[in-house]
């Protein structure tokens, strides 16, 4: 998967969970649609442009499912008319961006229904689970396209990337401390700070 693409991706996934959802749902082709009705397989010739498979989907969605791009993610989810589809579903970023931020919703939703476990021996039965449920759009009789997201952990949390760390400020050094060590003093360093000189003067 290019990783440019890869960077797109939903920051509660991680890199390996989103390569191996898209090597089991996606495409390489970004202009992918793949249309069923009544379980049957449409056959549809290859769209050469975004507004070309544009005019595909909404031509199918509503009465038929619909998947596009490389995530093969459903169109028409979240929106009232066909009219509001844009060519931005077939652009690589984007669709890997809704796509897998729709996928872990799904995460989360098996999650959830597993009661959100700590054995991490789960996972590959929670990601199974997941992605047969983004195959078949339901999950324990839920549609997990149009469920509420449950919040909480996706899968175990431990797949969020860690965000950019923003540089600590460095104290700046002593003047003509050429190590450049820290200005703040060490205690054993301290100046007096009491005159004990008067003690037992007379």
């Amino acid at each position: 998967m290019d990783a440019a693409v890869a960077k797109c991706a939903d920051p509660s996934l991680s890199i390996a969970i989103v390569e191996q959802f898209v090597a089991a749902v996606g495409s390489d082709d970004p202009l992918a649609v793949t249309v069923k009705a009544d379980g049957r397989l449409v056959l549809i010739p290859r769209p050469r442009s975004p507004e070309e498979a544009l005019e595909v989907v909404k031509d199918y969605v509503g009465h038929a499912v619909v998947r596009v791009g490389i995530t093969q993610f459903p169109a028409g989810v979240g929106i009232a008319d066909a009219s509001q589809l844009q060519p931005t579903l077939f652009d690589a970023c984007e669709n890997m961006r809704t796509g897998t931020a729709l996928f872990a919703k799904v995460g989360r939703i098996v999650t959830k229904w597993y009661g959100r476990p700590t054995n991490k021996e789960l996972l590959p039965q929670m990601l199974d689970d997941a992605i047969y449920a983004w195959k078949t759009g339901s999950f324990e009789g839920t549609n997990v396209f149009r469920a509420e997201d449950p919040g909480g952990p996706t899968f175990f949390g431990t797949a969020e990337r860690e965000p950019a760390q923003p540089e600590t400020a460095t104290t700046s050094p002593v003047p003509g401390d050429e190590d450049g060590a820290s200005a703040v003093q060490k205690p054993d360093d301290a100046g007096m700070r009491i005159d004990l000189s008067r003690i037992g003067v007379q």
